[in-house]
């Protein structure tokens, strides 16, 4: 599990990269925004599921389609959100008394 997530983190700086790389091509970069829009809110959703993964695939959506925008690392956002700042439920323990 500790593995997988530590992929999911590298993936994740390899597409916010790909997006922010948008930017540095002159004149061309607002249209490969308009391609690179619908792929990556796709990606989000494969890597993030249910309804947070959705919220945050609209978000890169709208992210890389307005301007400026895509120094935002959308994709690391997400995973500091999943991974580390998202409070986890502490196991309780149920203790079961038994008659005999």
């Amino acid at each position: 599990m500790k593995n997988e997530k530590y992929k999911l983190l590298k993936k994740g700086i390899v597409l916010d990269l790909v997006g922010m790389a948008t930017m540095a091509i002159p004149l061309i970069g607002p249209f490969l925004d308009i391609i690179w829009a619908p792929i990556a809110a796709k990606k989000m959703t494969k890597m993030y599921k249910g309804s947070e993964g959705k919220i945050a695939s609209v978000l890169v959506f709208l992210e890389e389609i307005l301007p400026i925008t895509d120094v935002i690392p959308t994709f690391t956002l997400m995973w500091l959100y999943t991974f580390v700042w998202k409070k986890q439920p502490k196991p309780q323990t149920i203790k079961v008394r038994v008659d005999e």
